[in-house]
């Protein structure tokens, strides 16, 4: 088709586009968010490449927080390892320490007494609901919804108050042991578990009822951070982010472990993977981790009493005075703690970010020689660049809230 002939001097749009950037000399803007930034949730660093509030480039420092948690394992007993897992992350303590003290069960060739495996599926759930309660709610106050994330508070006080009760602390309570639990169910714990979880589920209701089908909050969350099926597993990425694209991946599920073939729960899964089907997911699965707390109670009282902690003589008591492996110095102090066979193991659980796992290596001392950690928070950071790349500045926040980097957990 013939073109129509141009006036003297007419220009054609993409050329005054071209003048215009040529004229106006435009450069991208780089901009440093962290590595203390109330979005970032912990020691992270984002260095973020703007064209005017879109993201063209962004990466991700990590490291400011490095605690030397694996190399601490190291140089204590294995007992002593649990404070330091604990602190791994410490919005669902629990799920962390249990990942370790399973691994290390699996070096000693030891099961945990059938009472205490359903109190560390007890436990490890309402770490897990409280961890989810925290994502989301801190995700309403980032994006200037106060009200709903006092609901989400308010009913994670809730879960930490049963958390007291069983455990003795409300976050970091040591409540694991390798070879079962600290504590049985204390007198009066069923009555008080449904009377805390119908007041949770209450408030849980409320923030569903204000928060899920809120306009505004659907036009931040859907279509933003999306992350595809492929780039999950390219990328190692597990949790609430796999399952957001539609894969049913969960551990306590695909490779179960403690007594999760027992119990019955679905695991909700999404279909874009976007920003929406992440919280989505997390607001059902504490729906599901609530279905299992109850089933737990009810086990428990059907099981009667009995044992939480193993007898096996090689965890119950060391022999004094008495170092295998490495020497102390002249003022350590006698074991406390087993010597484990020596051989190397790994062994990883569903926590609430995705898989958390442990390598661990025995030279048959009373020390671990090696502990790695496969931590969820830093595989799921990874691809937060392709997450990113497109979106506006102001969708970085909830896309950052929702991948739910814990610093500890992260850095190590």
């Amino acid at each position: 088709m013939a073109r129509e002939p141009r006036l003297f001097g007419e220009r054609s749009r993409e050329g005054e586009e071209e003048d215009l950037a040529r004229d106006l000399h435009t450069e991208h803007t780089i901009l440093d968010m962290g590595p203390s930034h109330p979005a970032t949730q912990g020691s992270v660093k984002l260095r973020v490449e703007l064209d005017g509030e879109s993201i063209v480039g962004l990466d991700v420092e990590v490291g400011y927080l490095h605690r030397g948690f694996e190399k601490e394992c190291e140089s204590h007993e294995w007992h002593q390892a649990i404070p330091y897992t604990d602190r791994l992350n410490y919005n669902s303590a629990i799920l962390s320490s249990t990942a370790f003290c399973l691994a290390a069960e699996k070096l000693l060739q030891l099961e945990a007494p059938h009472r205490a495996r359903w109190l560390r599926v007890l436990a490890g759930e309402l770490a897990r609901v409280a961890d989810h309660l925290t994502r989301c709610g801190n995700l309403c106050r980032e994006l200037g919804a106060a009200t709903p994330f006092q609901y989400a508070i308010a009913a994670r006080e809730l879960v930490w108050d049963l958390l007291e009760m069983l455990c003795g602390a409300r976050v970091t309570s040591g409540y694991l042991r390798i070879g079962g639990v600290k504590y049985d169910l204390p007198e009066g714990f069923a009555q008080c578990c449904d009377e805390k979880l119908a007041g949770l589920r209450k408030r849980l209701a409320d923030f569903d009822a204000l928060v899920t089908r809120n306009r505004i909050f659907i036009d931040r969350l859907k279509g933003t951070g999306i992350l595809s099926r492929q780039d999950c597993l390219r990328y190692g990425v597990t949790g609430p982010l796999l399952r957001a694209t539609g894969e049913d991946y969960d551990l306590r599920k695909v490779e179960p472990y403690l007594v999760y073939p027992e119990l019955d729960f679905d695991v909700p899964v999404g279909s874009v993977g976007d920003n929406y089907d992440r919280y989505l997911v997390c607001l059902e699965e504490i729906r599901q981790s609530l279905r299992i707390v109850e089933q737990c109670v009810d086990a428990l009282a059907k099981i009667g009493p009995g044992p939480v902690q193993t007898r096996d003589p090689r965890v119950v008591g060391g022999v004094p005075g008495e170092r295998g492996g490495r020497t102390p110095g002249p003022l350590a102090n006698p074991e406390v703690g087993p010597k484990v066979p020596a051989g190397e193991t790994y062994h990883a659980i569903e926590s609430a970010n995705g898989e958390l796992g442990f390598f661990l290596v025995s030279d048959g001392s009373a020390s671990p020689y090696k502990v790695r950690c496969r931590p969820p928070s830093f595989l799921n950071l990874q691809p937060l660049p392709l997450m990113a790349r497109g979106e506006l500045l102001a969708d970085l926040i909830p896309t950052l809230g929702l991948v739910n980097m814990v610093g500890g957990e992260c850095d190590r």
